[in-house]
């Protein structure tokens, strides 16, 4: 299995192995982009257990989840989801934003995530009872919720959660670093630029500038892409389309990088 870089920022590998040897199901929360989805890569990798990731949608049914009988060769056969896989298997099963997920399917999680840790196959009949070594981790955006979108409680205390954040400066430098082979040096004005435009509070943003988008720049740069035209790419045209906030953002990077 290959190997995949992670830099811890408190005990949160501590806390996800100990609630997957006490079959606990996780919910991790934090923004876009501040390395969700990398942990729990990792820590599948860490404990060499197979992973299914779920892209969450307003489209999502349960069917999507546990599986649907499929027409194939002049038969009818049945096909399991992700979610089924990762228990016959005893792996991780992670849903990426929850939240997104209609509240009608995200019931079928119900059974796993407390001490029952069953999986009822209604359709063909079937109650899968999870092995110890699968776990169930589900994800979410905090600043995403609103009234319409938001974890029932009687889903969310099911999980132990932990919280996540940007990482500090000397610590999203080293991810840059290991992720990428960019120099220390542009990694220090990366990050740089990022907590500039995290602190401005007068620039209507729908998000701020993420961990990931900072690693895209530092692979543009890397292979030789301008320092200015690479973060312009990779993080003022995909943090807003408004012409005056991109100027604003433009002025910080050039600023950076001595232009």
């Amino acid at each position: 299995m290959e190997k995949i870089f992670y830099e811890p920022f408190g005990n949160e590998c501590e806390l996800f192995e100990k609630a997957w040897k006490n079959n606990l199901p996780l919910l991790i929360k934090g923004p876009t982009g501040c390395g969700k989805t990398r942990f729990v890569s990792y820590m599948s990798n860490q404990l060499n257990l197979p992973l299914y990731t779920i892209a969450c949608h307003d489209d999502l049914t349960a069917s999507d989840l546990v599986g649907r009988h499929l027409i194939g060769a002049g038969d009818t056969i049945w096909s399991d989801g992700p979610l089924t896989k990762a228990v016959r298997e005893g792996g991780i099963c992670y849903l990426d934003e929850v939240v997104e997920a209609r509240k009608d399917t995200t019931v079928i999680l119900h059974p796993l995530a407390d001490d029952r840790r069953i999986l009822p196959i209604d359709r063909i009949g079937e109650t899968l009872k999870a092995p110890d070594s699968f776990m169930l981790v589900v994800s979410y955006n905090p600043g995403y919720q609103n009234f319409l979108k938001k974890l029932k409680p009687s889903t969310r205390q099911r999980f132990i959660s932990i919280t996540f954040d940007f990482p500090r400066a000397d610590q999203e430098e080293r991810i840059l670093v290991g992720e990428t082979g960019v120099d220390s040096f542009t990694a220090k004005q990366l990050v740089s630029i990022a907590n500039a435009i995290r602190s401005l509070k007068d620039q209507d943003l729908e998000e701020v500038v993420s961990t990931r988008l900072l690693i895209y720049s530092a692979k543009l740069i890397c292979d030789g892409v301008d320092p200015v035209i690479a973060c312009h790419s990779a993080i003022v045209e995909t943090l807003t389309d408004d012409i005056e906030t991109q100027i604003a953002l433009d002025e910080v990077i050039r600023a950076t990088f001595g232009r």
